[in-house]
């Protein structure tokens, strides 16, 4: 397959390069912010521009999917992503893949209802749909290989320290 031979010569490319420099692979993503109005977001980096909303029934105006939409499609496309590279780096034809993020919610933990319900999902399941022409050993393997390696399950499953850094402005009084 000519895609997954370009996908093996990047990954390969990109493997001698932070090999050789470990350097050229670190750095910092800035994901920037603005609060539009109500409950809708502007999203930038570099040259990708998303939107941000919640819908009615949280008193939004629907303007774009939610923050958890966003979250469980990170986590679904590094996968697919991720499988589809290892797939080509370990040389297991793909016909076809679909990825299903499913998580588990008690909204009461995030409406501050009951403070032994965490904000939270309880639980995160990924439903793979792969069809191949590899023995199923090599496509577990590939899988098993793929997910150890994944940047947001590792984020998903293990915590990221956070920590906020307040810039404020007190607003001109008349």
């Amino acid at each position: 397959m000519q895609n997954q031979e370009i996908i093996k010569t990047a990954m390969e490319r990109n493997v001698r390069a932070v090999t050789a420099r470990p350097s050229v692979g670190q750095g910092t993503a800035v994901t920037k912010v603005h609060w539009r109005h109500g409950l809708t977001c502007d999203v930038e980096e570099g040259p990708w521009k998303l939107v941000v909303g919640m819908t009615e029934k949280y008193g939004g105006d629907n303007a774009g999917p939610n923050p958890g939409v966003y979250g469980r499609s990170a986590l679904g496309a590094c996968l697919a992503i991720g499988y589809a590279i290892w797939a080509a780096r370990l040389n297991v034809s793909l016909r076809s893949m679909d990825v299903e993020v499913h998580a588990d919610y008690d909204v009461r933990g995030e409406l501050a209802i009951d403070d032994s319900v965490r904000p939270g999902y309880k639980e995160m399941r990924v439903v793979v749909r792969i069809e191949s022409d590899a023995p199923e050993s090599d496509v577990l393997a590939m899988l098993e290989k793929a997910e150890k390696h994944s940047s947001y399950l590792d984020d998903y499953q293990n915590p990221v320290p956070v920590k906020r850094e307040l810039h404020f402005t007190p607003a001109a009084t008349a």
